[in-house]
C-alpha cells in the first residue's frame, strides 16, 4: 500500500510518499481501507519531533473508510461497512479503561502520535475503535469529526460542566476544536464569543465589551502562550478556563493573587472517553452538530497539506484522501 511516512523529524520536506507492506490484522482487529484522514495540529508537532515517537512513523489521527476484513474474534462488523475510527489507543483492561475513563489509561495516546496513524491506504485497528457511520455522512465529513468534536465535548461538558445560558469565549474559532466548541456551546443556549487570528489578541477587551464588563463564564483555550493572560482576564469572578493545547507555546505565567482572589478555575483537558465520543457522534449523526471541511488534498500531496495547515488560513478541517 501507499503511505505518507516520516523517517526523520523536521519540516514538511521530511514527509515521504512511499510503498510499504499491507498491514496484517490480528484476530481481534478490523482492517479498514482509508478513504479520508483529517489533519490536526498534532500532525505538525509530531512531524517536528515529540517524545515517544519511533521512526519511521505514519501520521494521522482522524480516519474514515470502509471495512475490508474482520478478524476471527470480531463480531458485529462485516466487509463493506462505512466506518470511522476512534482516534485513540488504550489498553482496554486497566482500572481506568474498565471504568470508562480511557483517556486516563497509562497507555492512552492519540492515533498518529505514539503509534502509527491513518496517512495510508489500509489500517488495522481494534474492534472497539470501529464505529459505523450513516450513509448521509460523507467520508471527508466523517473524518473531520472524531478528535475535535470529542475534545470540545469533553472540555465543555466533562471538564467545565457548561450550564444553559452561560457565556463562553472560544479562542481559535477557525480551528477544528473552535468550530466544534461553538456548536456544542450553542446546544446549551450559551452566548458565544469567538475570536480568530489577530482578534485573539483582543479577547479580553471584546469579551468585556460584549458582556458589559462582567466577563465570561468559560474560556475554551487551546492557543497557549500568546493568549493565556488575555483569556484569564476575560473570565468573570468564579469563571473557568479549560485548555487542551498550546499551539503558540507551552510555557505560561500569571499572577497567583489574581487567580485566587477572583476564585478562578483552571482545568486541563485531554481528548475524551469512548462514551463521550459515542454521545457526541449521536448529535453529529442527527445533524445537530456539523463538521466543516475547508479543503482536501490527495495523500501524495501531503507536504502541501501540511504547509497549508501551518499557514493557519483555513476555516475547518484539512483532509487527505488516499
Amino acid at each position: 500500500m501507499k503511505a505518507a511516512i516520516i523517517h526523520e523529524f523536521g519540516g514538511p520536506d521530511v514527509l515521504r510518499y512511499e510503498e510499504i507492506p499491507d498491514p496484517k490484522p490480528r484476530k481481534d482487529q478490523v482492517l479498514v481501507r482509508v478513504r479520508a484522514c483529517a489533519l490536526n495540529h498534532l500532525d505538525l508537532w509530531v512531524r517536528k519531533g515529540l517524545p515517544g515517537v519511533k521512526l519511521p512513523h505514519i501520521l494521522g489521527s482522524d480516519i474514515s473508510g470502509e471495512i475490508v476484513e474482520v478478524g476471527e474474534y470480531v463480531k458485529g462488523f462485516q466487509a463493506g461497512q462505512r466506518v470511522l475510527i476512534a482516534p485513540m489507543h488504550f489498553c482496554n483492561h486497566c482500572e481506568q479503561c474498565l471504568a470508562g475513563r480511557q483517556n486516563l489509561c497509562r497507555e492512552f495516546t492519540v492515533l498518529g502520535n505514539a503509534i502509527d496513524g491513518g496517512n495510508c491506504e489500509l489500517i488495522a485497528v481494534p474492534e472497539a475503535n470501529v464505529i459505523p457511520i450513516p450513509d448521509n455522512l460523507g467520508f471527508n465529513e466523517a473524518a473531520s469529526v472524531p478528535l475535535v468534536f470529542l475534545t470540545a465535548f469533553h472540555m465543555l461538558t466533562g471538564r467545565a460542566a457548561i450550564r444553559p445560558g452561560q457565556t463562553v469565549l472560544v479562542l481559535g474559532a477557525n480551528s477544528g476544536v473552535g468550530i466544534a466548541a461553538i456548536q456544542i456551546a450553542k446546544l446549551f443556549n450559551a452566548t458565544v464569543i469567538a475570536t480568530a487570528g489577530d482578534d485573539r489578541k483582543t479577547a479580553k477587551a471584546e469579551a468585556r465589551k460584549i458582556t458589559n464588563k462582567a466577563g465570561v463564564d468559560i474560556v475554551v483555550e487551546h492557543v497557549g502562550a500568546a493568549t493565556w493572560n488575555e483569556s484569564m482576564k476575560a473570565l468573570k469572578p468564579g469563571g473557568t478556563l479549560v485548555t487542551c493545547g498550546a499551539t503558540s507555546g507551552p510555557t505560561v505565567s500569571f499572577d497567583l493573587r489574581f487567580f485566587f482572589a477572583r476564585q478562578l478555575a483552571l482545568l486541563g483537558s485531554y481528548m475524551g472517553t469512548m462514551g463521550e465520543l459515542h454521545e457526541v457522534l449521536k448529535l453529529v449523526f442527527q445533524g445537530k452538530l456539523k463538521p466543516v471541511v475547508d479543503s482536501t488534498f490527495p495523500l501524495r500531496e501531503v507536504r502541501a497539506a501540511h504547509e497549508y495547515l501551518e499557514g493557519s488560513k483555513m476555516f475547518g478541517k484539512v483532509v487527505l484522501n488516499p
